[in-house]
C-alpha cells in the first residue's frame, strides 16, 4: 500500500475524533526501519501554537486508531503504531504549518550553502511564492526557494 494512501486513510478515519477532542493531525509517516514497519502519527492541539499535546492525548488517539485500524484492516503488513507530538522543534511541512507559525523563530537548513552558510535562523515571515521567508537578527529579510530548503524547524530557545 502506498504511503500517500495510508496518510489519507488515517486523515479520513481520525478527522472527526480529532476535531471532537480539540486535536489535529500534524503528520503521518509509514516507514520501514530494518525488518519492521512503523506507522507514526503526529498530533497537535487545534489552532493553539503554545498549547501542547500530552501523553493522555496521545494515548486517547492511539487507542482510537488502533481499534479503527484493526476493524478496517487497511494495512497488509504488520506494523507498530506510534502516536506522539511533533515536538517543540517540529518541522514545518505544509503551507498550513508555515501560516500557523508565522512570527515564530525558525531554523532553515539548506541543501547547498548560501554565502558559506547552510543554516539560517530568523523570525518566520511565511511561505511566499514558493520561498521560505525569514527576518534575521538585523531585521533583514532573507528568501530561500523551497526546493533549496532541506528543512525548516521551529527553533527552541531556553
Amino acid at each position: 500500500m502506498a504511503k500517500k494512501k495510508i496518510k489519507e486513510i488515517i486523515e479520513e478515519i481520525a478527522f472527526d475524533f480529532m476535531t471532537d477532542n480539540g486535536l489535529e493531525l500534524y503528520n503521518v509517516e509509514f516507514l520501514k526501519e530494518g525488518r519492521d514497519w512503523f506507522l507514526r502519527v503526529y498530533i497537535d492541539k487545534q489552532g493553539a501554537e503554545d498549547d501542547y499535546v500530552d501523553t493522555d492525548d496521545c494515548e486517547k488517539v492511539s487507542r482510537f486508531l488502533s481499534e479503527k485500524l484493526d476493524e478496517l484492516d487497511p494495512i497488509e503488513q504488520n506494523y507498530y503504531l506510534e502516536v506522539s507530538s511533533p515536538g517543540m522543534d517540529r518541522e514545518l511541512l505544509t503551507p498550513k504549518h508555515f501560516e500557523k507559525f508565522t512570527g515564530k523563530l525558525v531554523e532553515v537548513k539548506l541543501y547547498k550553502g548560501v554565502d558559506g552558510k547552510k543554516l539560517y535562523e530568523g523570525v518566520l515571515v511565511g511561505l511566499v511564492d514558493g520561498n521560505v521567508v525569514i527576518k534575521d537578527e538585523d531585521d533583514k529579510e532573507l528568501m530561500f526557494p523551497l526546493d533549496q530548503v532541506a528543512k525548516t524547524n521551529l527553533a527552541v530557545v531556553f
